[in-house]
């Protein structure tokens, strides 16, 4: 049984027979020694203290896109909701929708990016808009 302090001392050879067995695949093109160690370390702690937990394990086989889509774009935004902004004396309206922001016709997945294209520099979208306690300027 091979420890985790055993793969610093693994050479390549030895660290893609040490994948084969644990994963029981060819290690995926390309992966450095770095990674290896790496993936090796998480599967030889992972057993010893009994495996993934149940919602870990869940959210492993979920489509990337589900475990990171968010049921509301941002916390105590709801879709149907409006933000509106004045900047250099233009009104800004952005409206909440299921899967992000609409304005100016166009979907937007972060406040941050409409506020970076208001003003043309990096804002933070929430404080932009007052949704933090921190005034806008």
């Amino acid at each position: 049984m091979i420890r985790v302090a055993d793969l610093e001392t693994m050479d390549r050879a030895a660290l893609v027979a040490a994948w084969t067995d644990r994963f029981g695949t060819a290690v995926p093109k390309g992966l450095s020694m770095v990674f290896l160690r790496r993936f090796l370390a998480t599967k030889i702690q992972t057993r010893q203290s009994g495996g993934l937990s149940r919602q870990v394990e869940k959210a492993l086989k979920q489509p990337a896109d589900k475990a990171s889509a968010r049921t509301t774009p941002a916390p105590g935004l709801k879709p149907g909701g409006r933000l509106l902004r004045e900047w250099n004396g233009v009104t800004h309206v952005v409206e909440v929708t299921d899967g992000g922001f609409l304005w100016k016709g166009e979907s937007w997945r972060s406040l941050s990016a409409i506020a970076r294209e208001i003003t043309g520099a990096h804002w933070s979208g929430p404080r932009f808009f007052g949704l933090t306690g921190k005034a806008a300027s």
